[in-house]
């Protein structure tokens, strides 16, 4: 694995910023990081970097103790902070120009090619700049540097939908290549459709971790049963998730269910209920996110 994480438990006093997280992040995966403000992903990026260190629990990433060996470990990372900040005084081509000088594993031509792509004026002061322009410039000093982990935190925050959707495809080919990406973001729709993993955060603790392929074969069906049938048969259970049970005005039985498999079986089983009404849609990544963060679960992982 190239980022493993175990137990790490980052506290300030009485807070906990971070409580006893474990996970796995091989190489060549794009993996997304969920959850709001104060969820701990921030937390949690900073002590991979070795830019805080944990209360308990380690980290290492690829092999490098984030602790013990911080330096070794940025040697292998390239990192977009949320708030990205830069000098002020230069202009845009002679803040590509330092990083490049900085880090010999940022190339300057890709550097440049990033940034045209993400249509920036590099000749603008960077005091005259806007945060979305400052943002494409720290993204293509990140974006060109050819290390194995790219940890990007809110890589499309303050960009337009055309712009987003340029860093969504860069992130692909830089994975495409060969590097990890970790993607911490609060847009849904982009960790869903350029994720190969995510993991959902909440009040300090990871909660849920799960492929985008299984939540894709995920689905949610509503039914509406004939009046006078009550509950789910017994045999079913276990194969569905229910999440809403409830009579309307009619005395009809209104069931919204979850399947986390195949159909097939599940639409053999609804075929034997006094069915008046179904609708069957896949479940997708805010079903998912929303069972954590409305529905009052994450107690567990």
């Amino acid at each position: 694995m190239l980022v493993v994480t175990n137990r790490l438990t980052k506290r300030y006093g009485g807070f906990t910023a971070l409580d006893a997280c474990t996970l796995a992040v091989p190489p060549g995966e794009i993996f997304g990081l969920l959850g709001p403000n104060g969820a701990g992903k921030t937390t949690l990026l900073r002590l991979l970097l070795g830019y805080l260190t944990p209360t308990s629990g380690s980290a290492t990433v690829a092999g490098h103790d984030t602790a013990a060996d911080s330096l070794g470990v940025r040697e292998n990372v390239a990192y977009l902070p949320g708030e990205a900040r830069l000098f002020r005084r230069m202009n845009g081509r002679e803040v590509l120009d330092f990083f490049a000088r900085l880090r010999p594993t940022c190339s300057r031509g890709e550097a440049g090619r990033v940034a045209d792509r993400l249509g920036l004026d590099v000749s603008r002061q960077v005091a005259r700049m806007s945060t979305g322009m400052r943002q494409k410039l720290a993204l293509a000093t990140v974006l060109a540097t050819e290390v194995p982990l790219l940890i990007l935190d809110e890589p499309t925050a303050n960009l337009d939908p055309t712009a987003r959707a340029e860093v969504l495809d860069l992130v692909r080919e830089a994975n495409a290549r060969g590097q990890t990406v970790i993607f911490s973001s609060h847009v849904l729709s982009e960790v869903e459709e350029s994720c190969g993993s995510v993991a959902i955060m909440r009040a300090g603790r990871l909660v849920h971790e799960q492929s985008i392929a299984d939540i894709r074969r995920g689905h949610r069906i509503r039914a509406r049963l004939t009046a006078g049938f009550a509950g789910v048969p017994e045999a079913f259970d276990g194969h569905v998730r229910v999440v809403a049970q409830k009579h309307d005005a009619a005395g009809a039985e209104r069931l919204v269910l979850e399947a986390a498999e195949s159909l097939a079986p599940l639409l053999g089983w609804l075929a034997t209920l006094p069915l008046e009404e179904v609708e069957i849609e896949p479940i997708g990544l805010a079903a998912v996110y929303d069972r954590f963060h409305r529905s009052g679960e994450g107690s567990g992982t």
